[in-house]
């Protein structure tokens, strides 16, 4: 991973490749931001003059790039901020965070660059830093390299990506004061653990199997001190899994359950998190139509961020008690798949017949509540894949949260807002409950078509233990991002709701639950 320093150095004085400065948008033109003086004094003044006169405007994510005069380092690289803060406000962070995410995108291949934004507090700090940490993310698992040879060994392989920028300082942090430190810190392993979500979303389902996830897991738990338990499939029929089981046994590739949890000797919460991990959804029997497949090894995505902010939650030594239930599966349609029409019985006891094998997310949720539920939580989260009609209503950038509890689904909105994770609270109105009455069964996993997300919602909390606070992440919009890169945004994986889960760990740690 890139690493990171904070630097007392000053923009002028720093031996780097580049430094990054901020640009916005004012009243009058370019306006530079906190901590291009020194930059600025270099220019004798005209930094923001010169920017203008090569096409810089200050738009969010705009990158500018000239030959540096007066500093030690080669390059001056200007990130656009978007509108100037008007008086004496400051930047937002998230703000920051995208704009350092930018620039490092931009510095691929780069040794090393100092970043001169806004950074003369720890939280603008922080922000500088995990965003300029997420930007430098690059999935090269796959890439062959200069020195690699083909199968045939014909000859060597071009090097086809150029790699993460290297070395990030942060200028006008102290690494002397406490609170800097510790907020590069935590920026330091948020990033790492968003990025291990974002390394196993964009694994081929060919590698990432049920198994292979699980193992992960467990070597995970050893690293970081977790305790880890894995139900194979003998333990899953043998226990009545039967939403697992029904969902996974049309593959050559079994389910898994997988029990990861970190624990603190003077902890008074415990958060569940719940994760769908489907690691590649075919449809089953209703097979997916073609344009539908292709991205389908990301419906892993809700398992990769619980078992992610599991191991931030270790990693940061937190005050709470948070334990990720990951529910693995692979939707396959086969012989043996799981027909239409079929009925299972769950974990929970209830029955539910099964008329769309493709809505297989909920089947393997549904039984991880019901399990999470029997360890009597503070509350559940579940995160998931679930549903494109989540994105129809919210798109692509935005995750909707559902619960069983007010003041809890807007605590978490609020809390999502605050890691930088656009949300959105949605209903789920008691309405919905009756279309999916089977005449053979408890329920079906299918309703009336509209409002398929909420009802999706309404089906999972048909299996939460009673009386325990629940809440529904359904992210399938931002999850996986098919277009250009943007901010600290790659394309494929993102982490979704990592941050947002680690940032509610640390608040119930601090005794605000919500």
């Amino acid at each position: 991973m890139t690493a990171l320093t904070l630097s007392t150095s000053s923009a002028a004085t720093l031996r780097a490749d580049t430094v990054v400065v901020g640009v916005a948008k004012g009243a009058k033109g370019v306006v530079l931001a906190p901590g291009a003086e020194a930059v600025d004094k270099a220019f004798d003044g005209k930094l923001a003059g010169v920017l203008e006169t090569l096409g810089a405007s200050g738009a969010e994510g705009e990158v500018t790039k000239l030959p540096a005069t007066g500093l030690k380092s080669a390059v001056v690289l200007a990130v656009g901020l978007g509108d100037a803060p008007a008086g004496d406000e400051e930047y937002d962070p998230e703000v920051l965070r995208r704009a350092a995410g930018s620039a490092a995108r931009a510095l691929s291949g780069t040794k090393k660059a100092g970043f001169a934004l806004p950074a003369s507090e720890p939280g603008h700090a922080a922000a500088v830093a995990e965003g300029a940490l997420l930007g430098a993310y690059a999935f090269t698992a796959y890439r062959s390299n200069g020195d690699a040879k083909t199968a045939r060994g014909a000859k060597k392989a071009e090097g086809n990506t150029k790699a993460p920028l290297a070395e990030i300082a942060i200028l006008g942090g102290k690494p002397r004061d406490k609170a800097f430190k510790a907020a590069a810190e935590r920026a330091e392993t948020l990033a790492a653990e968003v990025n291990r979500a974002r390394d196993l979303i964009n694994t081929p389902s060919n590698d990432l199997t049920p198994k292979s996830f699980a193992a992960q897991a467990q070597a995970a738990a050893k690293e970081f001190g977790l305790k880890a338990e894995v139900l194979d499939e003998k333990a899953l029929t043998k226990g009545g899994y039967g939403g697992l089981m029904g969902v996974g046994q049309g593959s050559a590739n079994p389910p898994r359950l997988v029990r990861i949890a970190h624990t603190h000797p003077k902890a008074e919460k415990t958060l569940a998190l719940v994760g769908k991990g489907i690691t590649y959804d075919s449809g089953g029997i209703s097979l997916k139509p073609a344009g539908y497949n292709e991205t389908m090894k990301c419906d892993m995505s809700g398992a990769a961020a619980v078992f992610a902010a599991v191991v931030a939650a270790a990693r940061l030594g937190l005050r709470v008690n948070v334990t990720g239930w990951l529910a693995l599966a692979e939707n396959m349609p086969s012989g043996n798949a799981m027909r239409p029409g079929d009925v299972l019985t769950m974990y929970s006891g209830k029955t539910v017949e099964v008329l769309n094998t493709d809505a297989e997310g909920r089947l393997v949720l549904a039984d991880a509540l019901t399990r999470a539920s029997e360890e009597q939580p503070d509350a559940i989260v579940d995160v998931a894949t679930l549903t494109g009609a989540m994105v129809l209503a919210l798109g692509n950038r935005t995750f909707g949260i559902m619960a069983n509890d007010d003041a809890f689904r807007a605590s978490l909105h609020e809390i999502a807002e605050e890691a930088g994770e656009p949300s959105w609270p949605m209903p789920m109105p008691s309405e919905l409950r009756r279309t999916m009455d089977s005449p053979v069964a408890d329920l079906k996993n299918i309703g009336e078509r509209a409002g398929g997300g909420l009802l999706a919602g309404v089906f999972l909390q048909e299996f939460v233990g009673e009386g325990i606070t629940w809440a529904h992440l359904d992210i399938a919009g931002p999850a996986f991002h098919e277009s250009a890169p943007y901010g600290y945004t790659p394309k494929g994986g993102t982490g979704s709701a990592v941050r947002t889960l680690v940032r509610l760990a640390e608040r119930t740690a601090d005794g605000d639950l919500g």
